[in-house]
């Protein structure tokens, strides 16, 4: 399908999954939209967009599952060649001597190892085609101080950004570009693990008043997508009220 401007977002069916594509997708002339459970989400950004959205589904803390997708979007031919990356297992507090393996397992499946298959599978052909861009949804915690009893999470958001910042590397001279953003806390169910104390107290520590809004967070990923980022590489942006 050469010639086609296609886009992959993982963890489609989040709100700013969800946000993102009804935005870009008049961009596009087909989205394939990730999700492992949520697929009322998807069937109604099909309902918006009509064709262009092509459900995809995995659950990325299976490997096998992960590969069914990959496999699954190589054989129509219709390879990616933009990709925003969302997908992470939902954040919870627990003191890190009471963690288990596990949970940092579910992490690194979820969030790093999804995204390290499917672009060894797709970057070769962007690479080819000279064009691509690559977002990874971060968090505002690796720009400061991190908050306590997150140890799982924020470490596998190190690890994704030091690949953001390699790939950006290895790639410049291709014509691609890698980037992140890294908002504070928002609102919405991923979130759910959280005591609610702990939402408020971030909404109460930010100098705005109030925890970042999803609307705030797509354009940053809609210009990383854009021609007006094509200099733009390795880099993370903050997007954080002025707590961090």
């Amino acid at each position: 399908m050469s010639g086609e401007r296609i886009l992959l977002v993982t963890g489609a069916s989040s709100e700013v999954g969800g946000a993102l594509i009804r935005s870009v997708c008049s961009r596009y002339d087909r989205v394939w939209a990730h999700y492992n459970r949520s697929l009322a989400e998807i069937e109604s950004l099909q309902r918006e967009a009509g064709g262009k959205i092509a459900p995809v589904q995995a659950d990325f803390s299976d490997m096998g599952s992960t590969q069914a997708m990959v496999e699954s979007i190589s054989k129509t031919g219709a390879f990616p060649g933009d990709i925003v990356h969302l997908s992470a297992a939902k954040p919870y507090g627990l003191q890190f001597h009471k963690q288990k393996w596990e949970s940092y397992q579910e992490e690194i499946d979820t969030s790093l190892r999804s995204i390290v298959m499917l672009l060894q599978a797709f970057l070769p052909g962007m690479a080819k085609r000279r064009h691509g861009k690559i977002v990874f949804m971060l968090s505002a915690y690796l720009l400061g101080v991190p908050p306590k009893f997150q140890s799982p999470y924020i470490t596998v958001k190190y690890a994704l950004l030091g690949l953001m910042r390699n790939l950006s590397a290895e790639y410049a001279p291709k014509g691609i570009t890698v980037n992140a953003v890294s908002p504070d806390m928002m609102e919405t169910k991923f979130l759910s693990n959280l005591p609610d104390l702990v939402v408020e107290q971030s909404a109460k520590n930010n100098p705005l008043g109030r925890n970042i809004r999803v609307e705030e967070v797509v354009p940053a990923i809609e210009y990383l997508l854009s021609d007006a980022a094509n200099a733009v590489t390795g880099q993370n942006i903050g997007i954080t009220g002025g707590v961090r």
